[in-house]
């Protein structure tokens, strides 16, 4: 367990946070970078997740680069869709 955060949560006021990775999905304008092993820490108390701001701008940079053709993805997948009615 990792208590990075100096504060507290926002929502519920605990003070244990985990860091964690998780799959972060970006999408701007109808268009989306899928971003793996995304770091993020959780408030152990109630779940709420929190970003790094600094996370959060590489990851809209690295979107624009590649949507500007100025950076490669790694990859590109094809992901199905279905409309819920």
């Amino acid at each position: 367990m990792n208590n990075q955060r100096k504060d507290l949560c926002s929502f519920c006021g605990g003070d244990g946070f985990e860091e964690r990775r998780v799959d972060y999905l970006y999408s701007h304008d109808g268009s989306y970078l899928l971003v793996p092993n995304t770091p993020m820490e959780v408030c152990l108390a109630c779940g709420m997740v929190y970003y790094d701001a600094a996370v959060l701008k590489e990851i809209e940079r690295r979107f624009f680069a590649i949507q500007g053709h100025l950076e490669e993805p790694d990859e590109y997948l094809n992901v199905p869709t279905v409309a819920y009615a």
